[in-house]
């Protein structure tokens, strides 16, 4: 044999079976002990699998009903207290709030009256009384602060329905009638028609009335402009309603 020459058939390697193939490897048992273990645990994860996700659509099946109906409670809710806080803003009175003909919350108010509207109203008055002849006048001007809107003893009530917000409000109405200044226009005695204190005291009377009765469209001004100021900033997701007046007694 020569140098650099090797035998035909030397072991190479860890030895010769190499050469022939016939080492044995763990791959070429199909019956080793972790294939036969492999496919029934891969079963049993699968149905075990299964049974969970089973279980689970089950359970949101037979609980859809109680959570859908709580979960549109909520939602009115919601809305009530939206509705609350707006009546906070702008009154300063917590209605009392209804959730599917549901008492959700009281009335509660820190204040008497809500004045929504303030009007300075001008009138004038005149007196002529003739006696024998004789003639007596009065006239007077007067300027008269009037402010209109709720007295809040009364019931405010939002019922907040699934089809709809129902606001119940009382009318608004004249709450107070201030005088501010009275001029005086003509005071004319006649010769023996003299003018009395009575005089002077009923031409006085007599102004307030007329600013009262010069005011009556303000109470409807004062509805439309709350009502207006409350629907700006209250939007639920469905239509809402207001009517007047409320059909409760007050407080």
């Amino acid at each position: 044999m020569f140098w650099g020459e090797q035998p035909p058939f030397m072991p190479f390697g860890c030895g010769g079976r190499y050469f022939f193939g016939v080492m044995p490897s763990p791959t070429n048992h199909p019956d080793s002990p972790r294939r036969r273990l492999g496919w029934p645990l891969a079963l049993v994860l699968i149905v075990l699998l299964l049974a969970l996700l089973a279980g689970f659509l089950f359970y949101r099946l037979e609980t859809w009903p109680g959570r859908t109906a709580h979960e549109s409670v909520a939602a009115l809710e919601k809305i009530g207290r939206d509705a609350r806080n707006e009546f906070v803003r702008l009154a300063h009175l917590q209605p009392r709030v209804k959730v599917n003909n549901r008492i959700y919350l009281e009335q509660t108010t820190t204040i008497a009256q809500l004045a929504v509207l303030q009007r300075r109203v001008e009138v004038e008055h005149e007196m002529l009384h003739s006696w024998a002849g004789s003639t007596k006048r009065i006239r007077l001007h007067g300027t008269f602060v009037v402010k209109a809107g709720f007295d809040l003893r009364k019931r405010f009530t939002v019922n907040v329905g699934p089809q709809e917000v129902l606001i119940e409000l009382p009318h608004a109405e004249i709450l107070s009638l201030e005088q501010e200044k009275v001029e005086v226009l003509a005071f004319e005695n006649g010769l023996w028609n003299r003018i009395s204190p009575n005089d002077i005291e009923h031409e006085l009377a007599a102004l307030p009335e007329l600013a009262r009765e010069k005011s009556r469209p303000l109470p409807a001004e004062a509805e439309a402009t709350f009502t207006r100021q409350l629907l700006e900033k209250f939007h639920p997701p469905r239509p809402v309603h207001a009517i007047f007046p409320a059909p409760t007694p007050a407080l």
